[in-house]
């Protein structure tokens, strides 16, 4: 649980132990509801941001004294793109604002550590195939219109690849 930095060190640290160090750290826990103000309990906004924000900064900061021993290091965030146009924020505040700092980490963290670990950020222009859409986004017809997760696993194996001297602080959005 990465609300919980004893469970989320141990867990860092027997990856590294069982595979010889950390490569590649990716932050796509999350927590979501899409209500407005009124209607979000402050239990479920502490939630989204135990997840979402602090889950990212921790599994971050734990794994990066592995991350700076490796060869080409990678934080990649499952995050969107910083837009402040106010309608990413009607209707949903409490949840863009827990996805908007897992971006915000995106932009520190790749200056924080530029040369010496890659870090961005990947989202999807459209649906994808998860739980998530098919209990809180619209149900069977939605998760059946959306697309299937190996778009993003094939798009985060592209970003992963890349040099990580060269290729920081990117929002790269699906687009295939």
């Amino acid at each position: 649980d990465v609300r919980f930095e004893d469970q989320l060190e141990e867990a860092v640290n027997k990856g590294a132990d069982h595979f010889g160090g950390i490569d590649i750290c990716v932050n796509n826990a999350s927590a979501i509801q899409l209500t407005n103000t009124l209607q979000t309990d402050m239990k479920r906004y502490d939630l989204m941001n135990q997840i979402n924000t602090r889950g990212t900064f921790l599994t971050s900061k734990k794994c990066l004294p592995f991350l700076l021993k490796a060869e080409n290091p990678h934080i990649l965030n499952l995050s969107p793109p910083l837009d402040m146009d106010p309608l990413w924020f009607q209707g949903s505040l409490a949840y863009t604002m827990a996805k908007f700092n897992m971006s915000m980490c995106v932009l520190g963290m790749a200056a924080e550590y530029s040369g010496k670990i890659a870090v961005n950020a990947l989202w999807p222009r459209t649906a994808i195939r998860t739980a998530a859409v098919a209990n809180v986004l619209g149900g069977q017809e939605m998760y059946d219109k959306s697309r299937k997760p190996e778009i993003m696993s094939d798009a985060a194996h592209i970003i992963l690849n890349k040099d990580h001297k060269t290729f920081s602080g990117n929002f790269l959005i699906d687009d295939s």
